[in-house]
């Protein structure tokens, strides 16, 4: 088991656990602007998206460096300039073949302030990455965090 992995599924069980206790799966109305999150020492209320790119292309070689390096400056950055996390990792899933399919993917963090194209920009990277690359989905998780920078 590679560090990516590891660190991969203990933010999969951190994950998990939020979304047991209802801090982060859910979100509606006020809450996704931050309508009743208590944040203190100078923190702020922001919206966490979490988007999971698969590397892998069907019957194909998997997404280069240089690929994944152009889509996030061509899509990804122009739809969130303030800032971003990538991480590598490994992953797998059930495709709608009833396959597992593992492979190496990219985790894209970003904490953002609601505004009203925000949907939009999301899906935006979503449609791009499935387009681009042949992948038949993109995980996308929302939540809610105090930040301060």
């Amino acid at each position: 088991m590679t560090f990516g992995s590891r660190w991969l599924t203990g933010m999969l069980a951190v994950s998990l656990a939020l979304g047991a206790s209802g801090t982060w799966l859910g979100l509606t109305g006020a809450s996704r602007n931050g309508g009743g999150l208590a944040c203190q020492n100078g923190s702020v209320p922001m919206r966490r998206l979490e988007l999971v790119l698969g590397m892998s292309r069907r019957g194909q070689v998997d997404i280069s460096e240089p690929e994944w390096s152009t889509f996030l400056a061509r899509e990804v950055t122009p739809r969130f300039p303030d800032g971003l996390t990538v991480l590598e990792g490994n992953g797998q899933w059930k495709g709608s073949s009833g396959a597992i399919v593992r492979e190496p993917a990219r985790l894209l963090l970003v904490w953002v302030k609601p505004t009203p194209d925000l949907e939009a920009r999301i899906d935006g990277v979503r449609a791009a990455w499935k387009a681009a690359h042949s992948q038949e989905s993109v995980l996308r998780a929302d939540g809610l965090s105090c930040v301060s920078f």
